[in-house]
């Protein structure tokens, strides 16, 4: 009896820590953070590039020919550029061969001889492009350009087996992914500025008071007035015109640190998973919510009916329906709530499901309670 009381209180006390903990969390006061986690600055980005192209020795898992013709065209393309002339009308029933697509991104400042990670993935009916190898493939931009060249050994994931009219399979064995697997030749120019100094940085998420904070900040750290707001999301900045300075002086500007203004309350529904999150700024003003759920069972049995022996009717197979409604018991409760762990109880309290909770939210809001912006992906 004494460890069984020692053991209630270790988890009551496990329990008030962790919900203190919890608290915490949900109280905790906003912190500064750099000018780069909050912004980058123009033309500093990734550029995506995609090519077509053929993976070969595979294991008899590649493209049905018959039902993909652009593979066996596209090889017959490859072999007569490397002076192998295949009959017109041949039919090649190769098994060992895929079409594939190779996708891969450019990171800013990269240059000829550097080496690039790429996906490839299967574009026909291929079963798995496990063991195979990417032939040489050109990764091309949006401006139709050719920057990259992939070619390279598969690293597949996923793993398969079939036998005897039996198959299993774990994760994906259409697609993979070559390490260090393209080439760059040619690189994107990009003229930090180059319009007199002038440089722009971009806020990742437009707001007008974390402009106004951030412009402060940089003035601040330089001493004089070198960031000016344009809008709500982009700063322009007053930089040197030597590329050594300027580079320092971008380095400087992302180390510069400051409190962002606090996000607008906001409520993220997922439709299709059921997860609904929350931001610290939700609050609840005082309402009545009543919850109840309607279950509809409709339970159907087929009997046959037979006619007699000597009858001229037919044996029809008739339905039998069962249909039953229940409907939970629901009674008002008030919910209210000034910060996030107020509105989490109340919310808690109506014992609603993830489903339930988000027609009780939107209901909320269109009462004018739940003051949040709703966002349904």
């Amino acid at each position: 009896m004494a460890m069984q009381w020692k053991v209630y209180q270790r988890i009551q006390a496990t329990a008030r820590f962790a919900t203190l903990l919890a608290l915490c969390f949900v109280m905790l006061p906003a912190h500064a953070e750099r000018v780069r986690e909050l912004a980058s600055f123009a033309g500093v980005r990734d550029n995506q590039l995609v090519g077509y192209g053929l993976v070969v020795g595979l294991d008899g898992s590649g493209d049905q020919t018959t039902q993909a013709p652009f593979t066996s065209q596209s090889l017959t393309n490859m072999l007569s550029q490397l002076g192998v002339t295949v009959p017109p009308g041949t039919n090649l029933q190769l098994r060992n061969v895929a079409a594939v697509m190779v996708t891969a991104d450019l990171p800013p400042f990269s240059r000829s001889g550097q080496r690039l990670d790429i996906v490839v993935s299967s574009i026909a009916n291929a079963r798995s492009l496990r063991g195979g190898t990417l032939l040489m493939t050109p990764l091309k931009g949006a401006d139709g350009d050719t920057y990259a060249i992939a070619q390279g050994n598969m690293l597949v994931g996923g793993a398969g087996a079939q036998a005897g009219g039996s198959s299993v399979q774990i994760n994906q064995q259409a697609s993979g992914r070559i390490p260090n697997g393209a080439l760059v030749e040619r690189e994107v120019p990009l003229n930090l500025g180059g319009n007199g100094g002038m440089l722009e940085l971009q806020l990742n998420d437009a707001d007008f008071g974390t402009v106004q904070r951030m412009v402060t900040a940089i003035n601040n750290e330089f001493g004089q007035s070198v960031a000016y707001a344009r809008n709500g999301r982009v700063i322009a900045l007053d930089g040197p015109m030597d590329a050594n300075a300027r580079v320092n002086f971008m380095a400087r500007v992302e180390n510069v640190q400051l409190t962002p203004a606090e996000a607008p309350a906001k409520v993220v529904l997922n439709a299709r998973t059921g997860s609904v999150v929350m931001n610290s700024a939700v609050t609840l003003r005082r309402a009545a919510v009543a919850h109840g759920n309607l279950s509809i069972m409709i339970d159907t049995q087929f009997g046959v009916s037979q006619p007699n022996p000597l009858g001229e009717g037919e044996t029809v197979v008739v339905p039998d329906a069962d249909i039953n409604i229940e409907q939970q018991e629901a009674y008002l409760q008030i919910v209210e709530g000034a910060d996030l762990a107020d509105v989490v109880n109340a919310l808690n309290a109506l014992g609603a499901t993830p489903q339930d909770l988000m027609s009780i939210l939107e209901a909320l809001r269109a009462s004018g309670s739940l003051r949040a912006e709703l966002e349904i992906i």
